[in-house]
């Protein structure tokens, strides 16, 4: 089987007849019918009743078509994402980009690459859209552990508190871990930066709550149902009414990393991790 002899037989079946169909294709009638009859010999099956004026489907022809249909446009995404990939450099992440960082590196590289726009698209899942394909590279402050990665350290980021405006914790300037250990703590365990590791053994928050978005974990804590630590970069991308971040003075800083395929860097990525590491150095 052949995707052209998929697409020599949709095309019969939507224009109705072998010529017709060889006009939308630009090829030969003798071609098309050899790709018809070739898709049906794999097959082993009669998809279409042939006559002198037109065409019609069998039942399993009418089933085929279905599928054939469903093939060609996966094809057709695969070359969408290739084609994409050279018109754009997509960023994945999964919950609050390069921070404060985030517009600068964009400036700083639409002036050195001005037909390649930096595209940052979200997605929560462990490599940020990576191996889903929604991404060329990807923001991580988790380690990745899997060979198929390669990764870049781009800096580090506090750790910030984060509670109700009207939680007592609040009116302080800064937290520490034991003032956050008081109440339930609102985590996301899959792409979140949280565990209860950062407390010593028997002074961890007693009650987790897991989520698993931004706006669900941000929503939780609004409400006073629970307190979240997470990195100043979330603090600086996702302000919201009804909740206030303050700096943990006693946790340790959050890595950033940038990850990307191993057997398949993309263009320019030399200059993205220059850019990025420059912006963090320079806080």
């Amino acid at each position: 089987m052949d995707l052209r002899h998929l697409r020599a037989f949709v095309a019969v079946v939507d224009a109705g007849t072998f010529t017709d169909a060889a006009r939308e294709l630009d090829l030969t009638q003798a071609s098309v019918s050899r790709s018809v009859a070739a898709l049906e010999a794999s097959l082993g099956v009669r998809l279409l009743q042939r006559s002198t004026r037109h065409v019609a489907l069998t039942a399993v022809g009418t089933q085929v078509l279905d599928g054939a249909r469903r093939v060609l446009d996966e094809v057709a995404h695969l070359h969408r994402i290739a084609s994409q990939s050279l018109t754009e450099l997509r960023i994945g992440y999964a919950w609050s980009a390069l921070g404060k960082h985030t517009r600068r590196v964009q400036k700083s590289w639409a002036a050195k690459h001005p037909g390649l726009p930096l595209v940052f698209v979200q997605s929560n899942s462990l490599t940020a859209g990576l191996a889903e394909g929604m991404a060329d590279v990807a923001v991580l402050r988790k380690a990745l552990d899997d060979p198929r990665f390669e990764t870049a350290l781009l800096g580090t980021e506090r750790r910030y508190g984060v509670v109700a405006t009207d939680n007592p914790l609040a009116r302080k300037r800064s937290l520490k871990l034991a003032d956050l250990a008081r109440y339930s703590l609102a985590v996301d365990d899959r792409t979140g930066t949280t565990t209860l590791d950062l407390w010593q053994p028997g002074k961890a928050p007693a009650v987790v709550r897991n989520t698993h978005s931004v706006d669900e974990w941000l929503t939780l804590i609004a409400a006073g149902q629970a307190v979240g630590m997470t990195s100043e970069a979330t603090a600086s991308l996702n302000p919201r009414p009804g909740v206030a971040y303050r700096a943990v003075v006693d946790a340790p800083p959050i890595a950033v990393w940038l990850a990307w395929w191993k057997d398949q860097p993309p263009q320019h990525l030399t200059d993205l991790i220059t850019l990025a590491c420059e912006a963090y150095r320079a806080v």
